[in-house]
């Protein structure tokens, strides 16, 4: 899984097709793109999620990044972006061979959804598999960190 993580101020997602109706909106917390390939499994979700609600990347008291989303008791917007999984190695054009087809990918998607509402202690906001979205966002720092659970940096 390919995860990118931006501390935001205020982040939300809207569904085209459906007249522009915003389908989940945050306030101060994580806004997280996730990619999704074939190889990954739930020992990845897992790893994932738990990283996520405990990264320290929010200011305490003294201006320090010390504190994680669920210290603040931020919210988390999770949106699946199959493009993370894009490779630009040939020509100009990228390939998305590495991203999960529909059949394997929206069911870890879920088990993510479940998995970082459990680790949060709180319903996330998503997005719509598949779907045509347009996300909109106010990063705070700004603060973005890009994590695949292959190599675990």
């Amino acid at each position: 899984m390919r995860a990118v993580i931006q501390r935001v101020s205020h982040a939300s997602v809207t569904i085209e097709r459906l007249a522009g109706l915003v389908r989940s909106a945050i306030g101060n917390g994580l806004l997280v793109l996730v990619g999704i390939e074939d190889a990954d499994t739930a020992g990845d979700i897992e790893w994932l999620c738990q990283k996520i609600v405990n990264l320290r990347i929010f200011n305490d008291s003294e201006g320090i990044m010390n504190l994680s989303v669920k210290d603040t008791g931020g919210e988390i917007l999770l949106v699946s972006q199959f493009t993370l999984h894009a490779s630009t190695k040939k020509g100009n054009r990228p390939s998305y061979i590495r991203a999960s087809k529909p059949d394997i990918a929206i069911p870890l998607y879920e088990q993510t959804i479940k998995t970082l509402t459990a680790h949060l202690g709180k319903p996330i906001g998503t997005g719509e598999f598949g779907a045509d979205m347009k996300v909109e966002l106010l990063n705070d720092g700004p603060v973005t960190i890009l994590i695949d659970t292959k190599n675990k940096e």
